[in-house]
């Protein structure tokens, strides 16, 4: 399987980001090397370390997926990065390409397979949009942003590329294809190895699982959703800014981040649970 092309880092947001629209409808997943320091993404990996220790100090803080890996929806403010992100070139260009001038950040969060995790079953995050089922237009985007050098043994993320337009009604909950089907995703899969300061987009339907974790490391990776006006995955998700902290964000990240603005934060009580990826991790 041909792995698709890296595309290369824009300085102007207006730009169109051609290679990376090109990769994203065709494979469902496109990625930008070099995005981010070394450095910024190490203080991106002290936040979710101290993001994670918080959630799992508490009741339903984080959320299983599947032996040893762990899903945590954190608020901005937990993020010192965050603006740097949600404004970067790259991520604007691609968000206004793919879902239109007035798209939406609607989840921040992060995914760590520790030690021990295992293989996961195929599948989507969620069930297929009809506007995409109909109109073969993508509505949401997750962009990932590693805080390790990937290796083999870290278990990397496996994606079977063009699979974001299978229709999938009837897979299990819309979202996991039958295991009679595996082959036809493991022919097309393709593993994935980004380096501290990459960044990638992909459709969240695009069917994938992440593979067994046989180092001595965690691999967390950070995610940031974003969709189209009206595509819904902000019900699924609970974050907040306080007012100061909205009032000193640039005015790019202001005019998308979608979520309240309140005067104190609540810890957030995970939602986003995926029942099959805990009771079909193999």
């Amino acid at each position: 399987m041909t792995v698709p092309a890296t595309t290369t880092l824009p300085t102007d947001p207006d730009e169109t980001p051609v290679e990376a629209l090109g990769d994203l409808y065709r494979d469902g997943i496109t990625a930008c090397r070099g995005a981010f320091s070394v450095d910024w993404v190490d203080q991106v990996r002290e936040d979710i370390d101290a993001a994670f220790r918080e959630a799992r100090s508490r009741p339903d803080g984080a959320v299983g997926r599947g032996a040893e890996r762990w899903y945590v929806e954190i608020h901005p403010e937990q993020l010192r990065g965050f603006a740097d992100l949600v404004t970067h070139p790259w991520v604007v260009a691609v968000s206004r390409a793919v879902l239109g001038p007035e798209y939406e950040i609607v989840e921040l969060g992060f995914d760590i397979p520790f030690p021990g995790a295992a293989m996961q079953p195929w599948h989507r995050d969620f069930p297929m949009p009809e506007e995409t089922r109909r109109q073969r237009r993508l509505t949401s985007l997750a962009f990932n942003l590693t805080t390790v050098d990937t290796v083999e043994e870290m278990g990397p993320f496996e994606i079977a590329p063009g699979t974001q337009w299978d229709d999938g009604a009837d897979f299990d909950h819309e979202m996991f294809p039958p295991r009679e089907r595996y082959d036809r995703y493991e022919g097309r899969a393709v593993r994935k190895y980004p380096q501290r300061g990459d960044i990638s987009a992909r459709s969240a339907l695009t069917v994938h699982r992440g593979t067994p974790n046989r180092s001595a490391l965690a691999r967390p990776v950070l995610v940031l959703g974003v969709d189209a006006p009206g595509a819904g995955n902000a019900e699924r998700h609970d974050m907040a800014v306080t007012r100061d902290y909205w009032a000193n964000l640039p005015e790019l990240a202001r005019a998308h981040l979608r979520c309240p603005i309140v005067d104190e934060l609540v810890p957030i009580t995970q939602k986003h649970t995926i029942e099959g990826l805990v009771m079909g991790a193999a």
